[in-house]
């Protein structure tokens, strides 16, 4: 393999390059965007707990914004009550759905990233072969042709395509991947954030 990489040439190494950056980010986003992490399963129901003794302390907002993605989405609803009581229900919800678009480019954080990355490669695949290639007939001269050594310098060319390919592949599958979840939980936590809204709303009156 590490033969193979240097003949390949230069251009092999901005692929081991992408291939590091995509694997951490893949790594990176399967460890934040878990459902547990970014909605965790007591978040709604603490926060619907902490306004039934009257309304939340400072000390309890603050806890319920620590709770995942979606907690500072409830705990912006509840600071815009602390600080303007006499808020109506439009503000408290456009106060909500401020921070959760905050909140949902945090989860889109280094999807663009990738997208370059699956979109680079295959092109940085066939720079590699191009320079390879003009580099190996360069070097051919008229009434020296061999056949042997010509058709292995073209496989080593070729090689960088391949290898373009095996680092932009996976990037694509994983951004569709992440991209799809990400819908899921933007959806999830407006539907929670929706609900506690109402629920407000309905404390208010």
């Amino acid at each position: 393999m590490i033969s193979i990489i240097q003949a390949a040439g230069w251009p092999v190494w901005p692929l081991i390059a992408c291939s590091i950056f995509a694997l951490a980010i893949i790594l990176e986003r399967f460890y934040a965007l878990r459902t547990s992490k970014v909605i965790p399963e007591l978040a709604f129901q603490r926060a619907i707990e902490s306004t039934q003794q009257g309304f939340p302390s400072n000390a309890a907002i603050q806890e319920i914004a620590q709770m995942g993605a979606v907690g500072p989405i409830f705990a912006t609803g509840l600071q815009t009550l602390a600080l303007s009581p006499n808020a109506s229900h439009q503000d408290v919800r456009e106060s909500m759905e401020m921070e959760g678009r905050m909140a949902a480019q945090g989860l889109e954080r280094y999807l663009t990233a990738l997208a370059t990355l699956a979109s680079a490669s295959p092109l940085l695949g066939l720079l590699g072969t191009v320079v390879g290639m003009i580099e190996l007939f360069g070097l051919q001269t008229p009434g020296q042709q061999q056949p042997t050594e010509l058709a292995h310098g073209i496989s080593i060319a070729l090689y960088n395509t391949a290898l373009g390919l095996i680092v932009a592949i996976p990037c694509l599958i994983a951004w569709r991947f992440f991209k799809s979840k990400v819908d899921r939980l933007v959806l999830q936590m407006e539907w929670a954030s929706e609900k506690f809204a109402r629920h407000l709303a309905a404390m208010r009156e």
